[in-house]
């Protein structure tokens, strides 16, 4: 059965805002606040794996210390925009 959009928007923001360290917690919280309405399927279910990795991975990506993995270079691209205006 497919989770419903609203259900799957919730279980995200949840997840966003309920991470291992608090500058994720923050980073990822506002862009979800911000995004996840307006993706798509598919770019949701990249922002949903990207969830899945370890939080200095994606710290040390959305600051730029560290490149992402071709598969989050793009949603990483834009939290990093989003996390400068």
């Amino acid at each position: 059965m497919t989770e419903p959009r609203e259900i799957r928007i919730k279980r995200l923001k949840m997840r966003s805002m309920r991470r291992g360290i608090k500058e994720m917690d923050m980073i990822l919280s506002a862009y979800a606040d911000t995004h996840l309405a307006d993706m798509d399927r598919a770019m949701m279910d990249v922002y949903d794996a990207m969830l899945d990795e370890n939080d200095q991975d994606l710290y040390q990506w959305v600051t730029g210390q560290v490149a992402a993995p071709p598969p989050f270079t793009a949603l990483i691209g834009d939290i990093t925009q989003a996390l400068q205006k």
